[in-house]
């Protein structure tokens, strides 16, 4: 057998144990600050190239950015599937505020700090990195998406932006990497307009129409008998995969057509096939296991040569104000409190989706490359660290404030 198939052999077989143990244990696990990222990206740095060289993915970042894109569209679509659909009725314009709002100004902050920290850059290198890192991970703080100590309005609004915002920032980052600076003006707001409208687009339509066919298929399946109870489990993470890929294919944005699925099939299947959505999650969050532990071994550790203080300087600005000041203005005259504002400012992790752009300004030609690789790098394992450390304690500390009204939002 060649040496190659050895290695990935064992690969395989050291993060199937480590999964194995980590369920073992989870019940334990959950009581703890310790998520599941936390763990295995941890353990990917300590078994990787970096240390103690027992896994190496074959040093493969192509492979680490297609598992980290699958993931991200398996976790949306079911984040979306299982949203509370009335609570979002009600509090829509909170998200609203996220996304229109908070997100344009989270990204116009984070050039700003960029222009500031880092002189020498292009402006299009400083596009970059402020797109790459305002897209928020609501799996990093399912903690707080899951807990009934925070006021539905708040982690549904949480969900929903998290859900759409790295959709947003797709044709941004795109129309960024194969901008001409030599374009004129007009032509540069077409091409983004062209962009826009066809990432967004064609990514809607395909989620849509999918998650209607899909939804229409089981329905006329199980009334007719012809589907089996052991194999239906599979339909929700095929219509994730199918919605991601074909909006691909047709150059949408895969990740707006896997949440808007998503969305569209928990409204239309009102029983909530719990057990269908459960295994949805699951094959989710092992893939999420193995993405983190794959960035562990293959990002954490490497390319820090250049590694400079204005990096983590830039990496918690990123987390903190460029992030908290434009969500606590895009939320003035809303009926959440000081408190609830600053939770939701704080609970922005950065993520899989941060991952997944990372992975393409890796495989592109843009300057720079080395330094935005390193704030994506430091920004995401400090959120990783951050955001699951204090989810607990600051779900219990905001569970101990008098909630908001449920009036003007």
């Amino acid at each position: 057998m060649a040496m190659g198939s050895l290695m990935e052999l064992l690969d395989i077989a050291i993060l199937s144990v480590l999964v194995f143990s980590y369920v073992l244990i989870s019940a334990r696990l959950e009581k703890t600050p310790w998520t599941s990222a936390i763990l295995f990206t941890g353990l990917g740095w300590l078994l990787g190239p970096t240390l103690l060289d027992l896994i190496r993915f074959q040093g493969d970042l192509e492979h680490l950015k297609e598992l980290a894109e699958l993931t991200l569209a398996l976790v949306l679509f079911s984040d979306a599937a299982s949203a509370n659909r009335s609570a979002l009725g009600k509090y829509k314009s909170l998200p609203l505020r996220l996304l229109l709002l908070g997100l344009p100004a989270t990204v116009a902050l984070g050039m700003a700090a960029a222009f500031l920290l880092f002189p020498d850059l292009h402006w299009v290198s400083i596009g970059l990195l402020a797109v790459l890192l305002a897209p928020t991970d609501a799996a990093l703080g399912k903690a707080v998406i899951v807990s009934p100590d925070v006021p539905v309005q708040v982690k549904e609004s949480l969900n929903v932006e998290s859900g759409l915002n790295d959709g947003i920032c797709v044709p941004a980052m795109l129309f960024l990497l194969m901008l001409d600076p030599s374009a004129s003006a007009s032509d540069l707001v077409g091409q983004f307009s062209t962009l826009l409208v066809r990432e967004l687009g064609i990514g809607l339509l395909v989620g849509c129409a999918l998650a209607w066919v899909g939804s229409q298929g089981m329905r006329i399946a199980q009334k007719k008998k012809t589907i089996s109870t052991d194999w239906q489990r599979l339909c929700l993470p095929a219509l994730a995969f199918s919605c991601y890929s074909i909006a691909q294919l047709l150059e949408g944005s895969g990740f707006i057509a896997s949440f808007c699925g998503g969305m569209l099939y928990g409204f239309l299947d009102r029983r909530h096939d719990e057990e269908n959505l459960l295994s949805t999650e699951t094959m989710g969050n092992v893939f999420a296991m193995f993405t983190w532990m794959a960035y562990g071994a293959l990002i954490v550790g490497h390319y820090w040569q250049d590694f400079r203080w204005q990096i983590l300087a830039y990496a918690l600005l990123s987390l903190t104000l460029i992030r908290m000041l434009p969500v606590a203005l895009s939320l003035i005259g809303t009926s959440l409190t000081v408190t609830e504002k600053l939770f939701v400012g704080w609970f922005g992790p950065r993520g899989l989706a941060s991952v997944v752009f990372g992975m393409q300004i890796f495989f592109s030609e843009v300057d720079a490359k080395q330094e935005i690789i390193l704030c994506f790098a430091t920004t995401v394992t400090l959120s990783i660290l951050l955001h699951g450390l204090s989810a607990k304690p600051f779900i219990r500390f905001l569970g101990s404030t008098p909630p908001s009204s449920a009036g003007n939002t």
